[in-house]
């Protein structure tokens, strides 16, 4: 009895971490939103607009050559060490089908810029999204 009940547990449970279906209308394909906050403050000073369009045409256009949008901003965060920052943000919007190939090119991005540029983080907001062209 306590196997059943197990097994029925573990079922309710995997059933709560899948994401519901997109209702998407007929001329709509079901996507992923990835939006990305890069902060051009960095240990080595700050990101240059012109490292930012090196690194926006040698890693990121590569990987997405079909489209994105970089739109600049102010943005303010709590660091690890709890000093609250304020700097220059890239924020970078990809639509992309909802698959491993996809999620692995912007892990490789993010990997990427952290790295170059020595920064502690960069935030993702990722969300299914309907679209058409």
């Amino acid at each position: 009895m306590r196997t059943i009940a197990a097994i029925l547990l573990l079922g309710l449970l995997s059933a709560c971490s899948t994401l519901p279906a997109m209702n998407c209308k007929a001329n709509e394909q079901p996507e992923v939103q990835d939006t990305m906050y890069f902060g051009a403050g960095s240990t080595n000073g700050i990101v240059t607009n012109a490292e930012w369009a090196n690194f926006l045409a040698g890693t990121i256009t590569p990987r997405f050559p079909q489209g994105l949008t970089v739109l600049d901003a102010s943005g303010q965060w709590l660091s690890a060490n709890g000093k609250l920052s304020h700097e220059a943000t890239h924020v970078l919007q990809i639509v992309h089908p909802n698959d491993d190939h996809n999620d692995k090119l912007v892990a490789e991005i993010i990997s990427a810029y952290t790295m170059q540029f020595k920064q502690e983080s960069v935030l993702r907001v990722t969300v299914n999204a309907c679209v058409s062209f």
